[in-house]
């Protein structure tokens, strides 16, 4: 007997082009082996399933292998970050300051 199995989606997106897909996966299954059984690096090559962040409906998930998907779920898979955003935010206000203090 077949073991029951859920359906679920999963999610990828660059700043120019995005790919959803519907997959059937046995009831139980993990965010990571979702992402994994997705296939996704097949039209995103270069991309680590094995490694990349995940999240589920925009929420990250900090253990994707431990994290059990029920039907209806979208796993999304996350680019890592170029820049850590409170650096970024620290350059902008040592920018902004110095351009204030040129009378700018």
């Amino acid at each position: 007997m077949d073991k029951p199995s859920i359906g679920i989606e999963v999610a990828y997106a660059l700043a120019d082009r995005q790919k959803l897909l519907r997959l059937q996966v046995p009831c139980g299954t993990t965010a990571r082996q979702a992402a994994l059984a997705s296939g996704m690096d097949a039209y995103f090559p270069g991309l680590d399933l094995s490694g990349c962040p995940l999240g589920i409906f925009g929420k990250a998930l900090s253990q994707p292998q431990e994290r059990v998907l029920l039907g209806g779920e979208r796993v999304e898979i996350y680019r890592p970050l170029l820049a850590d955003p409170k650096e970024v935010r620290k350059q902008r206000a040592e920018k902004a300051a110095k351009a204030k203090a040129l009378g700018g």
